[in-house]
């Protein structure tokens, strides 16, 4: 099964035939871009999505055919509010789900920023490891009473991850010129190794974390980006691929960009995920430091599996929100 599906494999292909009844789903991120299908695709196949989203009013307006999908698939969908680059909303939404005491199959920590100008989140963290990272920190492990056995937590990686390790001793960039791919790289390794701490936690009572990879996707996330850098980073892959006989780099659709968050959150064996980084609806290899890769080639650095590397960013993480979990 967990062999099917690869690169070009969709929301809808990934979960044919899989009946979600019953299961209660919670997707950070649902105002744009992969968060949408995501709750779309489990939504439409009978799961009850909880969405969360920093714009409301934007979100209720994008999620039209995710509600659509729901009622004719037997699924719900509901809206909450997080605003991942403040603590106390993310303590606010946590509290609020704690409140109710739903019970949670499924955490998918979607939301995200890429290659923002230099900046801070309200608490003072450097805005992509405050943001992509911290936020989720905070919120999943807030809730984690609330992951059923056999829950999963997929995080939103990404090859960017293999820009920069995360640095511990720098987080904010208060002595390191900061650079918007390294910024982004150290809070994608860092989503990484959040995923591989917390399977560690949580694997003895049946809850396991990965973390995704979901592929080159033209969505809101490069908004950030000049576009003719953009264009150029294309042309270079291009010019690589066509010297190594390759046919050009295809864009993902955003369905075969979050087919891989389903895929891991719902399709794929918990043991082989678990701990684990995934791409193209499989299970992603380590690349030696040494081995040079592309922007758009498979493989994680190992230094974003490292089991001693995530202890230390859990507790570099606590020092910085103040809570400890």
């Amino acid at each position: 099964m967990a062999d099917e599906f690869g690169a070009t494999s969709t929301t809808d292909e990934v979960l044919a035939g899989v009946t979600l009844a019953g299961k209660r789903v919670l997707v950070t991120g649902v105002s744009a871009g992969l968060g949408i299908e995501t709750a779309r695709a489990l939504a439409a196949h009978g799961a009850y999505v909880v969405g969360a989203a920093r714009d409301l009013q934007k979100a209720q307006a994008a999620t039209a055919q995710v509600r659509a999908d729901a009622r004719q698939g037997g699924g719900g969908f509901e809206l909450v509010e997080l605003d991942l680059a403040r603590l106390a909303s993310v303590r606010a939404c946590a509290d609020a789900l704690n409140a109710r005491a739903e019970p949670f199959d499924l955490v998918i920590a979607n939301a995200g920023v890429m290659a923002t100008p230099f900046g801070h989140t309200a608490d003072g963290f450097e805005t992509q490891f405050g943001t992509n990272h911290l936020g989720h920190f905070v919120l999943v492990n807030r809730i984690a009473p609330l992951m059923r056995t056999g829950a999963r937590l997929v995080n939103l990686a990404s090859s960017g991850h293999r820009f920069s390790d995360v640095d511990l001793d720098d987080p904010n960039f208060e002595h390191t010129p900061y650079d918007p791919f390294v910024a982004y790289g150290r809070s994608k390794t860092a989503n990484i190794l959040f995923a591989v701490a917390f399977d560690q936690r949580h694997r003895a009572r049946g809850v396991r974390a990965t973390a995704v990879h979901p592929g080159g996707i033209q969505t809101e996330l490069a908004r950030h980006m000049d576009p003719a850098q953009l264009e150029a980073m294309v042309a270079q892959i291009n010019q690589q691929r066509a010297a190594n006989g390759e046919p050009p780099f295809a864009w993902k659709t955003i369905p075969q960009g979050a087919a891989t968050s389903v895929w891991a959150g719902v399709v794929a064996p918990a043991e082989a995920i678990g701990g684990r980084y995934c791409e193209n609806c499989h299970v992603g290899t380590i690349v030696p430091d040494d081995v040079t890769i592309s922007a758009i080639s498979e493989g994680v650095r190992a230094y974003a599996l490292d089991p001693a590397h995530a202890e230390a960013l859990w507790s570099r993480s606590e020092e910085m929100v103040g809570e400890r979990f």
